[in-house]
């Protein structure tokens, strides 16, 4: 093989969802990583209800067991909850080896062609260098994560800001007791719980601090520990930094970024996958149309919601007065935070979030 039109770096969900998308808009596609699937990654397994949507689109569907039902969002802090479904429709939990069988079998019935366990060690105008060989490309994709040396080759470095937190993850051999993506807020950290299939529950943990591991984090949140406490783990606890990154500029010449390397928004929102699939998306439609300005205009569009949702979410991280001020305001006008649900999915527009802002303003000055 010495050319194709697309080739895509990287094959995480990201990228093959970025491969599906330019498949089937009559791309010839190769994929390239220096791994062997299933590539799995440290990350939240709860796909929101948009990502859904977008899987939809890309002719991905899930078997009953393979994933679990999350019908909407509950918050606990300092001994309250607040509750709310989803207005539109389901998102579901999902095993991130599953997702990626998934979308590997769905590439490979379209043609893709794979080059696993294929480092690629440059790229140079419309070639992408494979050791001592290379294959020219039409366009190239980077969906190499946040350490993005394709960001890097391509002088995509740039970024507007830049924050980070430890993130852990363990599965446990536990039947889910909720239908809800639950998010624990602590004095020092948050801990966050979905089901992702009939028989195990993802926990993870996110904090500033590196050294806090799960074990220690759930002695500040008595009820979870307690449900855990005889559960068998399914998996070791692997931890990854989760960052949010805004870049200056998402593509440039025949060079796009997408996924984490392309900008990423703190794993508490939720997004970072279902950003990713939409961004595949939105992708394939510019490279039909020769015009990647347009992805950048678009890509951060897609990136304005997340990142607010994680603006508003962070302040209150190692805030418990103010946490407990909140699900206060949230229990005495439930409609508030059904929309702030409806905004953190898309269905409400960023937009909203200003009124949304002041109404929540105005309960916290106002809660006993």
């Amino acid at each position: 093989m010495d050319s194709t039109d697309v080739f895509v770096i990287g094959g995480g969900p990201a990228g093959l969802a970025a491969a599906i998308a330019a498949r089937q808009q009559g791309f010839r596609v190769t994929v390239a990583d220096g791994a062997q699937p299933p590539i799995d990654k440290p990350c939240g397994e709860a796909l929101m209800p948009d990502g859904m949507s977008a899987l939809e689109r890309l002719g991905i569907n899930f078997a009953v067991q393979e994933c679990y039902p999350l019908r909407g969002v509950r918050f606990f802090a300092s001994g309250m909850a607040a509750d709310a479904e989803f207005p539109e429709r389901c998102g579901v939990g999902v095993r991130r080896t599953t997702l990626h069988r998934i979308l590997t079998e769905r590439a490979q019935s379209l043609g893709i062609d794979f080059l696993w366990r294929t480092p690629v060690t440059g790229i140079s105008g419309q070639s992408v260098c494979l050791g001592n060989r290379s294959v020219s490309a039409k366009w190239i994709v980077g969906a190499d994560g946040g350490n993005s040396r394709v960001r890097r080759w391509a002088g995509l470095d740039a970024y507007y800001r830049k924050n980070f937190r430890y993130a852990f993850r363990r599965h446990y051999r536990i039947t889910p007791w909720s239908d809800r993506m639950e998010v624990h807020w602590g004095p020092h950290c948050q801990v966050y719980v979905a089901g992702v299939n009939e028989e195990q529950t993802c926990v993870g943990l996110i904090s500033h601090d590196s050294k806090l591991r799960l074990g220690e984090a759930l002695y500040d949140f008595p009820e979870l520990n307690a449900r855990l406490g005889t559960a068998e783990s399914a998996s070791a606890e692997r931890g990854d930094v989760s960052v949010t990154r805004t870049l200056k500029r998402v593509c440039r010449n025949n060079v796009a970024l997408i996924g984490d390397a392309s900008g990423a928004v703190d794993a508490v929102t939720g997004e970072g996958l279902s950003l990713g699939f939409g961004q595949a998306l939105l992708l394939a439609d510019c490279l039909r149309d020769g015009d990647l300005e347009r992805y950048q205009k678009g890509h951060r569009r897609l990136a304005l919601r997340p990142l607010l949702m994680a603006r508003l979410m962070l302040t209150l991280d190692q805030r418990p007065r103010l946490q407990r001020r909140t699900l206060q305001v949230f229990l005495r006008r439930p409609e508030l935070f059904r929309r702030l649900v409806s905004l953190h999915v898309g269905v409400l527009s960023p937009l909203h979030l200003a009124l949304d802002g002041l109404n929540l303003g105005w309960g916290l000055l106002t809660a006993s």
